[in-house]
């Protein structure tokens, strides 16, 4: 009996890992520390696909971190990245404002922080040609400015972020697949912001994705936001299933399993 048992526990420990936990990383961006969370997979794989997580303005928050414990149960090793690093994360939205806006208006500073976390997926065990980076509202932002500065990525997700870039700055062809998923209602992301990101698409012969989500404002994904959509961002449950579906699906398209 005990051989029996000891040989279907090896079985199992051969094909995933049981205990997937998040673990903190300390990197750097030259003398700002920064502070990441890393989670292996909890499924074994030859190919090692990666995702990079971009969080919302006021950065690693438990919607990042249930997001990445579902994704790495489904066979991803995820990063979640620091964009702000240590001294700078914001007590409220005010702060979260002036240091998001930062990037927004700095984008090569905010490319090179993703860029920096995205060493670390690798570090952590992701294979560096299968990596997706997936960002809500303000990471939403910064996962096609990853897309823009032609970072080493298969793809990236947009969830409720901003879409816009300044018009000053030249479109340069997009190789990386783009995926936007947005909420119908969102009052943070005017007509004319949608109209310029799909014209940007479309001259930067990007093979890209929008879907729309009936009733849903700014912050769909997050349980946190509450529910009222008058206050411009809340929780929508059946929007933030099928947006998760959503990424599922461009996952098994875009990375190796």
């Amino acid at each position: 009996m005990k051989i029996i048992y000891l040989s279907i526990l090896g079985i199992l420990l051969s094909t995933t890992t049981i205990f997937a936990q998040l673990k903190s990383v300390k990197y750097a961006d030259e003398n700002q520390v920064l502070n990441g969370l890393s989670i292996k997979s909890a499924k074994k794989s030859s190919q090692n696909p990666g995702i990079l997580l971009l969080p919302a303005w006021l950065g690693i928050d438990k919607a990042s971190k249930d997001i990445a414990e579902n994704l790495s149960k489904l066979g991803y090793t995820v990063f979640i990245a620091d964009i702000y690093g240590e001294g700078n994360y914001p007590t409220n939205t005010s702060e979260a404002g002036k240091q998001a806006g930062y990037y927004k208006k700095n984008h090569e500073a905010y490319q090179k922080r993703i860029q920096l976390a995205l060493d670390q997926l690798i570090k952590s065990g992701a294979s560096t040609d299968n990596i997706v980076a997936i960002g809500y509202c303000f990471g939403g932002t910064g996962v096609l400015e990853a897309a823009r500065g032609h970072l080493n990525v298969k793809g990236v997700v947009s969830f409720h972020g901003g879409l816009g870039k300044d018009t000053a700055r030249p479109s340069e062809t997009i190789t990386t697949k783009v995926l936007a998923c947005h909420g119908a209602d969102d009052p943070f992301v005017s007509k004319e912001e949608i109209t310029a990101f799909q014209q940007e698409m479309h001259d930067t012969k990007a093979d890209w994705q929008m879907i729309y989500y009936a009733n849903s404002v700014h912050s769909f994904t997050n349980p946190e936001a509450g529910n009222d959509n008058s206050k411009g961002a809340a929780y929508n449950a059946i929007a933030a299933k099928r947006s998760f579906e959503h990424l599922q699906l461009f996952l098994n398209e875009v990375l190796k399993k």
